[in-house]
């Protein structure tokens, strides 16, 4: 039986595919755009998902003019490559004022992809109340990404063939196998790939989130 959790985000999921913006798809193209690894991609975006503002690097990755973007909704860069679940996992936890870190692959308007490496912060007014999304993006390192492509790809096979709810329960098998969780996964592929900037990695208690903590950045 679906939970709570899982129809609110295929409520969400529905919801934002009427927000798709008036522009044609691209065309997958097996080419990627290589990133300057000081690069932080940025785009805040309201509750449902819609783009509010996006930096310069943001604009530049997706190959979309500022105008484009700001009102369009966020799939607008999503690469069909991506699993679905990965997603579901990202709206779960935001949508519950956590935090997670993801590997996401994104299409730009030529239909070129990028990989990017993914964190939130939650915004919320002075009641508490969730009022935004800010999303910082880095390059993925090329080591890390070629462990998440047959991940990934299995994962799509798997909800192509079966749904959303199978990949999902592969996903977990898949970390238990490994004998860690989704966000230790993660991070040890960032960290492992990765110099830090920061000192304070290893702090486990360090507030802010992973990005601030071993970037800087926040």
């Amino acid at each position: 039986m679906t939970n709570n959790l899982e129809k609110k985000w295929e409520d969400h999921s529905s919801e934002n595919q009427k927000r798709k913006p008036k522009l044609v798809s691209p065309t997958p193209v097996d080419r990627e755009i290589k990133l300057d690894e000081n690069s932080v991609l940025l785009s805040i975006t309201d509750t449902r998902g819609v783009i509010e503002y996006c930096n310069e690097d943001f604009v530049e990755s997706s190959g979309y003019e500022e105008y484009e973007l700001v009102g369009a909704g966020h799939n607008i860069v999503r690469h069909p490559d991506m699993p679905r679940v990965i997603f579901k996992l990202m709206w779960e936890r935001i949508q519950n004022k956590q935090n997670i870190i993801a590997f996401v692959k994104n299409m730009a308007k030529t239909g070129r992809y990028y990989w990017v490496m993914t964190d939130f912060v939650v915004k919320e007014n002075d009641k508490g109340e969730v009022t935004n999304y800010k999303a910082l993006r880095k390059p993925a390192p090329k080591k890390a990404v070629q462990e998440i492509i047959p991940l990934y790809k299995r994962l799509r096979e798997i909800e192509d063939l079966n749904g959303i709810e199978a990949s999902e329960k592969f996903l977990k098998g898949f970390l238990d196998s490994k004998n860690t969780n989704y966000d230790v996964y993660i991070e040890k592929l960032i960290t492992d790939n990765v110099s830090s900037t920061t000192q304070d990695v290893k702090e486990e208690k360090k507030k802010g989130s992973f990005f601030k903590r071993f970037f800087g950045i926040e």
